[in-house]
């Protein structure tokens, strides 16, 4: 029987853009395989498909035993799926009182990003911790910059999270939609000046190796997406009476896309269901599942330093140190803006009675 080579051909072609490597390894074990079905005279278009099938699945299983006891960094790219132009490259912002910064706000981080990056569509890059500023009046916050500089001691040693001090920073508090457009437009500003300086050198090696006339097409990449990075407790939040803003809220979700965290107790899922404007939005909304259940509390930790208790373990060593050297957290502290409305309910009440 004659085989039919052109089929052959093309069946090597898809699996070579499947898995080049594969296909290396397959061309002896193929060629054995039809010369021993030649020999027999019993080769068919069916014999080789379910040869270079079960063959292949063979060279995968090796293959990826041998992977196993490698360090994800050794990983090729193809296998951790991280060289597809289709992945988004992801920024996670958090804002929030941080009041003190715990091991959970760190956590949640890299929850974040093993969800996200498991599922093959994104590549977190870069993380950004935004304290709210003195303005926001909730009852016991400290001053920002204290807060600042223990989120700074937090993350010292962090070589994707980062602080950013504009919004602790401000006079006023500061809508966390308006936080969220500040962050997107420096991200923004960033890609442009990547872009332009990728222009210049574009250009430049195109003059020294064609002398040729100038081109002035650039390839502009795609820029990454900002997501806000939140617990379940900010996300059930969105359903108290002029505490945010509809609009805002539609803005933050279905334009820029949100990463929850559960919490024991909470049910996201839910929360989502019941309301309308979360519904429409579900598709933007990560939620992450906390299987290792972490209840450290900001509120009791500051309860716990008032009553001189230990709180190692609960913040980052540097925290601790920072805050016994400061005095932070007193009795006194915790009763700072008793009697002041929290800035977003005074102002969007404000806004709904005149």
């Amino acid at each position: 029987m004659i085989v039919n080579t052109s089929f052959v051909f093309c069946l090597s072609i898809l699996y070579q853009r499947t898995w080049s490597r594969c296909l290396v390894t397959n061309k002896a074990n193929v060629t054995y395989g039809l010369e021993l079905n030649d020999n027999r005279r019993q080769l068919t278009h069916h014999n080789i498909v379910v040869f270079l099938s079960l063959n292949l699945s063979s060279q995968l299983l090796s293959h990826s035993h041998s992977l196993s006891g490698k360090a994800e960094t050794e990983l090729p790219l193809k296998v951790r799926g991280m060289d597809d132009q289709s992945v988004t490259r992801v920024v996670l912002l958090a804002c929030g009182s941080f009041n003190p910064i715990t091991n959970m706000h760190l956590r949640m981080f890299e929850l974040a990003r093993d969800h996200l990056e498991d599922t093959g569509q994104y590549r977190v890059v870069k993380g950004i911790i935004s304290p709210v500023g003195d303005g926001y009046k909730k009852k016991g916050l400290i001053e920002s910059c204290h807060r600042l500089e223990m989120a700074r001691l937090s993350t010292e040693n962090s070589d994707w999270i980062t602080v950013d001090s504009w919004e602790g920073l401000q006079p006023d508090w500061v809508e966390t939609a308006k936080v969220i457009r500040h962050h997107y437009d420096k991200l923004l500003a960033a890609e442009q000046s990547n872009d332009d300086v990728d222009t210049v050198k574009y250009a430049k090696k195109r003059r020294i190796e064609e002398n040729s006339e100038k081109s002035s097409h650039c390839t502009r990449r795609d820029g990454p997406q900002l997501m806000l990075l939140c617990g379940a407790d900010v996300l059930e939040s969105f359903g108290v009476p002029n505490l945010w803003k509809q609009e805002d809220i539609a803005e933050i979700v279905g334009r820029y896309g949100l990463v929850c965290i559960t919490r024991s107790g909470s049910d996201p899922h839910k929360f989502i269901h019941k309301s309308d404007m979360l519904w429409k939005y579900r598709k933007n909304i990560h939620v992450v599942h906390e299987w290792v259940t972490n209840e450290i509390s900001a509120t009791h930790v500051r309860q716990s330093l008032r009553r001189g208790r230990s709180v190692r373990y609960l913040l980052p060593d540097g925290v601790v140190n920072f805050i016994r050297e400061h005095g932070l957290y007193s009795a006194e502290s915790e009763e700072k803006n008793a009697d002041v409305v929290l800035a977003p309910l005074q102002r969007y009440s404000d806004a709904s009675s005149s």
